[in-house]
């Protein structure tokens, strides 16, 4: 019985072949992040946009997407409402603070508040970027209200 040679690591192009790849979500995140790119840059239009995303979730994720809009937007009116890679979100400036990932997104188990580095929670030498949601109780909501505060002062 002869030995058998251990396999070679792939190595270049075969390694990009058997390399991980993007999930299906993940690239539809993509295809539509480019989508937005290329439309128009009118608060009206976010806005517009933003809602219409809103509109297509389902359950939890639709309702506290709302709660969610409403908050911001009474909180910091001065922030412009946009979709940033599909998922609503809101910028000062065309840089995005903050963004809401519904769970269905990325099939996770509960949705999140993101917060972008242009927001500047910064507290100490490690902090919160992004919180989980399952569902928008009064504290969570003075909670949101805060952070909003906090990244736009």
């Amino acid at each position: 019985m002869a030995d058998k040679k251990p396999a070679k690591a792939a190595t270049g192009k075969a390694a990009a072949r058997t390399a991980p790849r993007f999930t299906a979500e993940e690239r539809a995140a993509m295809r539509e992040r480019s989508r937005e790119l290329k439309k128009s840059k009118s608060r009206a239009d976010g806005e517009a946009d933003l809602l219409a995303k809103i509109a297509e979730m389902t359950g939890s994720d639709r309702q506290i997407a709302e709660r969610l809009h409403a908050l911001i937007t009474a909180a910091a009116p001065d922030l412009e409402p946009k979709t940033w890679y599909g998922m609503p979100a809101y910028a000062r400036d065309g840089a995005v603070l903050c963004f809401f990932q519904p769970a269905a997104k990325f099939k996770a188990r509960y949705a999140t508040l993101g917060f972008n580095d242009k927001a500047m929670l910064d507290d100490g030498s490690m902090w919160p970027t992004t919180f989980a949601i399952t569902a928008l109780t009064p504290e969570g909501e003075k909670r949101v209200v805060e952070l909003i505060e906090r990244a736009v002062g």
